[in-house]
């Protein structure tokens, strides 16, 4: 089947006090976007579209001095992640197969859990699947809500939850597996009735499955694949992670 892949790296990370796109800000002397398109090569996609934002001309010159090929999209407002994906239409309706979508600022969402996501969602034959984890805090997190069967019920935004929903450890790690064309079939009816006036991208796996879609979630194995750095600080967190694991 053919697999090609969407990052999404058009953040500008206001907090992280440099002057680079946030996906651009390294660990372990490599920049967090390498490590999710490492990840994804590694995997065996290397079809990829990344999409811009902020200085996006920083991301592009450096994705013009690797050494394989990688288209790029831009976002000129950042509207949330399903507008992110909106902005790489073009690039999708060039192809065929399934779609893997990754933040391109969490730097450990490894190519094993790419993989075995792919395997479940293939396996399954879902239209869309999420990469999850469980974490011991989940605060700013989607959650996953899942039926009494075990099936993907939906995905809640933290801001969006109820103290319920709250509760949930299990949360959404921003990557998604999805049949190209079953996600093309709902990805412009995606609509920004939120509180942040955004376009979330778990909304398009609720349209799949009021669409009677099928619609998994893997769980990853470890909860690293959902870190990700808002701060200094956290950056600081994810390179003492990557040396005493050895990543």
């Amino acid at each position: 089947m053919n697999k090609c892949a969407v990052i999404l790296a058009g953040g500008e990370g206001k907090r992280m006090k440099s002057d680079i796109p946030k996906p651009m800000n390294e660990v372990l002397s490599k920049p967090m976007l390498r490590w999710v398109i490492d990840a994804v090569r590694a995997a065996g996609v290397n079809d990829i579209c990344v999409v811009t934002g902020y200085k996006k001309e920083i991301t592009e010159e450096y994705l013009s001095s690797l050494p394989f090929p990688v288209e790029t999209v831009y976002q000129s407002e950042r509207l949330g992640t399903g507008h992110a994906v909106m902005m790489a239409e073009e690039f999708l309706r060039r192809k065929a197969g399934d779609v893997v979508i990754l933040c391109g600022d969490a730097p450990f969402m490894d190519a094993d859990t790419i993989r075995d996501a792919y395997k479940q969602h293939d396996a399954d034959d879902c239209s869309a699947t999420v990469i999850s984890a469980m974490l011991d805090d989940p605060t700013g997190y989607g959650r996953i809500v899942r039926n009494a069967d075990d099936t993907l019920k939906s995905i809640v935004e933290h801001k969006e939850a109820d103290e319920k929903t709250l509760k949930i450890k299990e949360v959404n790690s921003g990557g998604y597996w999805f049949d190209t064309k079953d996600l093309l079939s709902v990805l412009n009816s995606i609509t920004a009735n939120n509180s942040a006036k955004e376009y979330y991208l778990p909304d398009a796996l609720d349209l799949l499955l009021k669409a009677d879609k099928k619609v998994g979630a893997f769980t990853a194995k470890s909860a690293d694949t959902v870190l990700g750095a808002n701060d200094p600080q956290q950056l600081e967190e994810l390179n003492q992670i990557a040396i005493k694991k050895g990543y």
